[in-house]
């Protein structure tokens, strides 16, 4: 989730706004000056209904940055870097790039958000409870005491990668003290309370409450998703940790010379032998890479005449890993690059390509080697 506009930094995390919570931010609004306030608090003025429905939007989004923050500011404590929050169309996200090495710091991060929920809850609550003889303070408070205590409540089911679908991996964890099993037990537990959700929202659909039917409909399928996903990423990362790029590179064979034509290229080296990345190469010295999908944006009839110099991407533009860099941390450049593959090199000289198709062949033999099979979600990629 890429935030559309950054609002600013807090401890060296980076807030940021999508667009989608713009879009909730007035359909909130609206409601509330439109419909609750007016139904809870008839004597109010239409103006008072308007200032009252943006501070409590305003209130009810502070609230779910408190949440992720709470998330943020364990995963500091026990130094894993957060890189950003996000606030977005169904709520916050707040991107830890690194994984709890253990059971008990998982429980701790994922308990924080809810824990933060509840006691804004109760200030919201104690607020209203303070207030109640005046309407402009009193009502406001009360709706975000009920929608925090929801958000924390919601924020416990265990579904990964809801709060709660956290805290049942970090206990499967602590109790069997296989990680990747616990990742598996919350991922089938976060996709019964996705099509929970889905369920519950089609049968409020055609019981004619259309509108939050559909927006259960929407969370559900939202949940699924991202349970699957983030399952595979769990599987993925554990399976790389302590590898080396050595364990995985492709070998140093698929080196061209910048002179070669295309169709020489097609013919003598992607067609016989399947290979779709190449290093190309000015005698021992590297110049760039080329790829299969450089060689398909080329029109064909000039395949004879186009030299492989002239659409590789050159060397200095290239991002390189060593031998003996970490396969994780080389997989996390081809995410942020956006790259399929990354040259190898050791004393400026390029002993070989890594690509992701190589990864995930090392990925799905670590895991039928440790678990008998591997991971079917991981084949699939």
């Amino acid at each position: 989730m890429t935030a559309s506009w950054r609002l600013l930094t807090i401890r060296g995390i980076d807030i940021g706004l999508h667009w989608s919570m713009v879009i909730v931010f007035g359909l909130l609004t609206v409601s509330l000056a439109t419909a609750y306030f007016p139904e809870t608090s008839p004597d109010l003025s239409e103006g008072a209904a308007w200032i009252m429905a943006v501070v409590a939007a305003v209130f009810f989004f502070a609230s779910i940055l408190f949440h992720e923050l709470g998330h943020s500011f364990v995963a500091l404590r026990y130094e894993l870097p957060v890189d950003r929050i996000t606030l977005f169309i169904f709520g916050g996200i707040a991107q830890i790039s690194e994984r709890a090495k253990s059971a008990d710091v998982e429980l701790k991060v994922a308990a924080a958000g809810p824990a933060v929920s509840f006691a804004l809850s109760a200030i919201f609550g104690l607020a209203w409870f303070v207030t109640q003889d005046i309407d402009v303070i009193a009502a406001p408070a009360l709706w975000l005491a009920t929608l925090s205590l929801i958000l924390a409540l919601f924020n416990l089911l265990p579904g990964f990668p809801l709060d709660g679908g956290r805290i049942l991996r970090a206990l499967v964890w602590s109790t069997t003290g296989n990680e990747r099993k616990a990742a598996r037990v919350a991922m089938v537990s976060g996709q019964f309370v996705a099509f929970g959700l889905i369920g519950l929202g089609a049968l409020l659909m055609f019981t004619g409450n259309f509108t939050n039917g559909l927006w259960l409909i929407f969370i559900g399928w939202f949940l699924q998703n991202a349970a699957v996903s983030e399952a595979t990423g769990t599987s993925v990362e554990i399976a790389l940790r302590g590898a080396e790029v050595r364990q995985a590179m492709g070998p140093a064979e698929s080196q061209v010379p910048g002179r070669l034509m295309l169709r020489q290229l097609i013919d003598e080296y992607v067609l016989p032998a399947g290979e779709r990345h190449f290093i190309v190469v000015d005698g021992d010295t590297p110049r760039g890479i080329v790829t299969l999908r450089d060689i398909t944006q080329v029109p064909q009839d000039r395949w004879d005449w186009t030299p492989i110099r002239e659409i590789m991407k050159p060397w200095s533009q290239l991002t390189c890993v060593t031998p003996d860099s970490k396969l994780l941390d080389a997989m996390k450049i081809m995410d942020e690059k956006q790259v399929r593959q990354l040259p190898v090199i050791e004393n400026d000289e390029a002993l070989g390509l890594l690509t992701r198709e190589e990864v995930l062949r090392y990925v799905r033999l670590r895991m039928e080697l440790e678990d008998g099979e591997p991971d079917e979600r991981v084949v699939a990629q």
